[in-house]
């Protein structure tokens, strides 16, 4: 333990040139973040329960009465910065030095530096990630394994980094501002801020941001708030920082253009965050038979109520000059020409769908989709930097069609519940193991894969759901399929074993116990270092 700025306690062990992140002046602006908006952030939190509690009461959720002049009202958001004016393929990985290199070398526009869902919150991580942000800032950035080099390319344009750190309910615990945990938000945004926005000024860009787990627009005037605290505190111009919102929960889908106006100085749009949406979806009405989901694998973008999302974003985005951002394209290309030629179509056409209805850019994470997306997004912007000036005009979307849950095509199985659990039990293991982003069944996986999963056969649990073949989905079923899955997965050849009988445990807790834990990643926080 040690102390270094006023009131401040670090926990965390030694990592590697930590020093350098972790200087007095870095952990005073950090704190400085904590006294001025620490309060308003457990005030939020307090928030969203009582406005779920008001939502199950009620059974759907609204546009707000209250915001009505917002909607109604003649506004735009600030007009982009020229390095993020095209942002029509965009890579997401966490900050782990090599994926941070292959991202940036991908010929992606943009890459989604993820120190949220896709890395895990061990001290290790949370220090080295800012390590890794500050050395590619300034180009300086490199790795030599035993097998290869890794390093910048010169004969391309590297991707801009925009930063996601973790979402308001998190708490980093190796941090004490007064005694208390820091809002981990706080941490992340604030050392990356103190150290790389000047550099990133001064290289032609800035400090980019993404935003995830907002409920609501004032938790978004919260995150305006600590913009504009942050560049008053360095002297750095009011509208450097740019952020895009995912709205990724369903009540910020009712909120979206007020979530725009609260960031409009500082706003990069919004990006539609598919599987935390579902998750929200589920976590919202929870006790409700009117919004129980089919297997994950059945819920695709065209479903009634993804589409009523996707259409209102693109609308709302660029009726405020705001950029659209689609989804996850997660596929992991595999030495199996079969497999891939059937996901690669799928890539196509999602992407091709996405391109069509008006987003701006879209989301891969493996360098091999960049090109597909590029294909796609090329075949309608052409020239174009974006398509912000097609306004969909056409779109009108109620309420009632976001709500539409209950539309969704497909069946509750037994092999979805297996599914459910074999995919949420593989991701904790990896997580609890120091690896957010896992490579599962050829996909790329983070924290909303397990969120989804342990979240749906919760759902199905306590409203008694009997699937497609006549099995009642009770707590002993559940328990007898964590076991099988335990079994097979003990057996499988290289299967890392180590943590399988904490994820097991730890899988059963959140999807299982009568109370609903709101994120799966607190509990699991816990068991880490």
């Amino acid at each position: 333990m040690s102390e270094t700025a006023a009131g401040v306690q670090v926990l965390g062990g030694a990592v590697e040139r930590g020093d350098e992140i972790l200087t007095k002046e870095a952990l005073e602006f950090v704190a400085g973040l904590q006294r001025a908006f620490g309060a308003r952030r457990d005030e939020l939190l307090e928030r969203r329960k009582q406005r779920r509690a008001e939502a199950a009461a009620k059974g759907r959720l609204d546009f707000l009465e209250e915001t009505r002049h917002i909607r109604e009202g003649d506004w735009k958001v600030a007009a982009p910065p020229a390095d993020i004016a095209d942002r029509r393929v965009e890579i997401t990985g966490p900050t782990d030095r090599k994926m941070a290199i292959n991202a940036l070398n991908s010929g992606a526009k943009v890459w989604l530096a993820d120190l949220e869902d896709a890395n895990t919150p061990h001290w290790s991580n949370v220090v080295s990630g800012q390590v890794n942000l500050y050395d590619l800032v300034r180009k300086q950035i490199e790795l030599t394994t035993p097998k290869k080099t890794y390093k910048l390319r010169d004969d391309i344009k590297h991707a801009v980094p925009l930063v996601r750190p973790r979402g308001w309910h998190f708490d980093e615990k190796h941090i004490l501002v007064d005694g208390k945990p820091t809002v981990a938000a706080f941490v992340d945004f604030g050392l990356h801020f103190f150290h790389n926005a000047k550099e990133l000024l001064s290289r032609g860009s800035g400090p980019y941001f993404y935003l995830p787990k907002m409920e609501s627009h004032l938790e978004a005037r919260l995150w305006n708030d600590v913009f504009t605290h942050a560049q008053k505190e360095l002297g750095i111009p009011h509208g450097s920082v740019r952020a895009t919102v995912l709205i990724e929960t369903f009540p910020a889908a009712f909120e979206m253009e007020e979530i725009l106006y609260e960031l409009r100085d500082h706003s990069a749009g919004l990006n539609a965050g598919r599987w935390d949406y579902l998750f929200s979806v589920i976590k919202t009405f929870r006790d409700s038979d009117k919004y129980i989901l089919p297997d994950r694998n059945a819920v695709t973008m065209t479903a009634p109520f993804m589409r009523a999302y996707t259409e209102l974003l693109v609308r709302t985005c660029h009726k405020r000059g705001a950029f659209a951002i689609g989804g996850m394209a997660a596929f992991i290309p595999t030495k199996d020409p079969a497999t891939n030629e059937k996901a690669m179509a799928k890539v196509h056409d999602d992407k091709k769908r996405e391109a069509g209805d008006g987003f701006d850019g879209s989301w891969v994470a493996h360098p091999g989709l960049v090109p597909i997306c590029f294909e796609e997004f090329d075949a309608v912007l052409g020239d174009k930097p974006n398509q912000i000036d097609r306004t969909r005009d056409d779109v009108a979307v109620t309420a009632d069609q976001l709500l539409a849950v209950a539309e969704t095509p497909g069946e509750k199985t037994i092999e979805g519940l297996r599914a459910a659990v074999d995919v949420g039990v593989r991701y904790i293991v990896s997580w609890l193991g120091g690896n957010g982003a896992a490579a599962i069944h050829n996909l790329m996986e983070d924290a909303a894969t397990a969120e989804i999963s342990r979240s749906q056969i919760w759902q199905w649990l306590h409203n008694d759901v009997v699937l497609a073949g006549g099995e009642r989905v009770t707590a002993d079923l559940v328990r007898e399929t964590l076991a099988d899955t335990e079994k097979q997965l003990r057996a499988e050849e290289g299967f890392p074993v180590e943590n399988l009988g904490r994820a097991v445990e730890l899988f059963e807790q959140v999807a299982v116990a009568d109370e609903f834990v709101d994120f799966l990643t607190l509990p699991a926080y816990e068991q880490i270092d």
